[in-house]
């Protein structure tokens, strides 16, 4: 396990647009968690007066969220850090956790992942897919529509293997409104 590189750990549009320098991606995953669209989005996929809804992670045991794992070369460090913390801003925190490949299913590296939780003023928490997908459909912000963000997001995780029932379900309940 590689633990003197930096590694960053996406799970929402890190998965499909990281937007800072990297030297090496790889798909991979967190144990003990689930991704969720329990967060507002004030800042890039909504508005604060209509808040877009973006994925967090919630701990759940035995589960795995698939994401991706990107190593960061020493000499980017420092300015993906700065650029990561500023894009992760509304209400993300960083937290240190292990990461593992998903072509070994081994621990890969300790990495950094951000987090949402409960304690943040744009956390919504859990609602019924139903109100999920038409806040999703309606939302819109700096970064464009909350709907290209679900639409990429499982788009990104369908070429890379990955299952998620959550980011699925919501996917289908807006291809029906």
């Amino acid at each position: 396990m590689s633990e003197e590189a930096l590694w960053i750990f996406g799970y929402g549009s890190l998965v499909w647009r990281p937007a800072f320098v990297y030297a090496e991606r790889r798909p991979a995953y967190l144990h003990g968690f689930v991704r969720r669209f329990w967060q507002g989005s004030t800042d890039h996929r909504g508005v604060p007066e209509a808040p877009g809804r973006v994925v967090t992670l919630a701990a759940e045991a035995g589960e795995r969220c698939w994401g991706m794992a990107y190593r960061v070369a020493d000499e980017d460090a420092e300015a993906v850090m700065g650029g990561l913390d500023h894009r992760e801003s509304g209400g993300y925190e960083r937290r240190q956790v292990v990461l593992h490949a998903a072509d070994a299913g081994e621990p890969l590296a300790e990495g950094y992942v951000y987090f949402a939780t409960a304690a943040n003023p744009n956390y919504l928490g859990d609602a019924p897919m139903a109100e999920i997908a038409a806040q999703v459909r309606r939302s819109h912000g700096p970064s464009g529509a909350n709907l290209e963000y679900v639409l990429r997001l499982a788009e990104s995780l369908r070429a890379h293997g990955a299952e998620d029932e959550h980011v699925f379900e919501l996917e289908a309940a807006l291809s029906d409104l």
